[in-house]
């Protein structure tokens, strides 16, 4: 597992192939942040549409498998745009001043709620 000292030496773009990093959440959440390309509001709103767009991708080919019944689910190009909404997901928690681990522990934390109190099905923020 690479550790922040080996992420700031390891250059993604010549040597990504050749030695694959398994990412933790920290070094992964460095890595989006070397790939961004707007700042202050622009980022803002390229990273909640990037979200939003990347997730209407899983949708669509999700979609086109159940509409067009002779075509299989590419499972690999659903997995592609998975990586995406995880990489804008990553980057929003970031711009926003969010660590993306305590945004999963909360929503652990709600959702674990919701179960013990048999919520989960429903809707509304506050069950």
């Amino acid at each position: 597992m690479l550790n922040r000292s080996d992420l700031e030496a390891f250059d993604y773009y010549d040597n990504f192939d050749a030695v694959k990093p398994t990412p933790n959440l920290d070094s992964y959440t460095e890595f989006v942040e070397s790939m961004i390309l707007t700042t202050g509001r622009d980022r803002l709103v390229e990273n909640t549409l990037g979200l939003v767009g990347e997730a209407g991708e899983v949708a669509e080919k999700i979609k086109k498998h159940f509409r067009d019944a002779t075509l299989g689910l590419d499972v690999s190009a659903v997995q592609k745009e998975l990586g995406d909404v995880i990489f804008y997901w990553v980057a929003l928690n970031n711009v926003l001043g969010l660590d993306a681990m305590d945004t999963i522990l909360k929503n652990m934390e709600k959702l674990s709620a919701r179960q013990r109190n048999g919520t989960l099905r429903g809707s509304g923020d506050n069950r």
